[in-house]
């Protein structure tokens, strides 16, 4: 069965890229993954879907909307409050 999200990125060294892989079915968890890979500096090559890379848009949106969790993430852990109510309060 095909991967329904397929994430390539790279681990990078200092003389080198390690590329690796991720799947998911669910596109959440692919927006968190993205998020993770934000926030460790992490060289993110290409999105698939169904095994399709996504066009620009698409793949922009994924970014940006991974780069929100990574921001509320930061916000909970600085304020001490829960995702809910950061999401409520800052959007």
């Amino acid at each position: 069965m095909l991967a329904k999200y397929k994430i390539e990125y790279a681990v990078p060294f200092s003389r080198h890229d390690q590329p690796h892989q991720h799947v998911t079915q669910e596109p959440v968890a692919c927006e968190e993954f993205l998020s993770e890979l934000l926030e460790h500096g992490f060289k993110i090559h290409a999105v698939l879907h169904e095994g399709v890379a996504l066009p620009a848009p698409e793949f922009d949106s994924m970014i940006k909307k991974a780069a929100g969790l990574l921001a509320a993430r930061r916000i909970c852990r600085s304020l001490g409050i829960d995702l809910g109510d950061a999401f409520h309060r800052f959007g």
